[in-house]
């Protein structure tokens, strides 16, 4: 490339490059043989206790989960009880198991968690938030599978205070006309 030549649109550039001559250190590796590139590694490391079990703190509106996880046969238990007693509902149970079928992973791994706070639903979604976490620390190759279904994202919708003046969040007193 000379100074005379101009680019003036992306088909000048191309053209451009495409005339360039290839730079010497190419031209001569390309005798030697080549080698595939090492497989990429996850950029996080697995973090992972004594006991080789992964830990996450999950939360969701006023709930907070702590939570165990550790290679087994898909066993959850919720603060000392199975999770069909804990969780009687089924589609609580189904949210609690979501991060496992997004990653390919059900019935591969143990769940002991403690949670407090917060009703059914928003312990269920903290425990999901949790497991979600966890899973990522333990599987760091997962975590691109499980961040693209939003299980990573503490989900930051809470109730609204309620205000003076007002009989919840936005609802007035009953008006009464005489």
């Amino acid at each position: 490339m000379s100074d005379t030549d101009t680019v003036s649109s992306l088909a000048d550039l191309k053209t451009l490059t495409a005339n360039a001559p290839a730079p010497a250190a190419a031209a001569a590796d390309a005798d030697a043989p080549v080698v595939p590139a090492a497989p990429t590694a996850p950029l996080r490391e697995r973090e992972v206790d004594a006991q080789g079990r992964s830990y996450a703190t999950g939360r969701r509106k006023d709930a907070v989960a702590r939570v165990w996880l550790k290679p087994g046969s898909g066993k959850v238990t919720v603060n000392g009880r199975d999770q069909e007693v804990y969780f009687a509902r089924p589609t609580l149970r189904l949210v609690i198991n979501q991060p496992f079928q997004v990653a390919g992973r059900e019935g591969q791994y143990d769940i002991v968690c403690t949670v407090k706070g917060g009703g059914l639903s928003g312990q269920a979604g903290a425990v999901k938030h949790g497991i979600a976490q966890a899973l990522s620390k333990f599987e760091p190759a997962l975590r691109g599978a499980v961040k693209a279904a939003g299980f990573l994202t503490r989900d930051p919708r809470v109730v609204e205070r309620k205000k003076y003046g007002r009989a919840k969040a936005r609802r007035s007193f009953q008006f009464s006309k005489r």
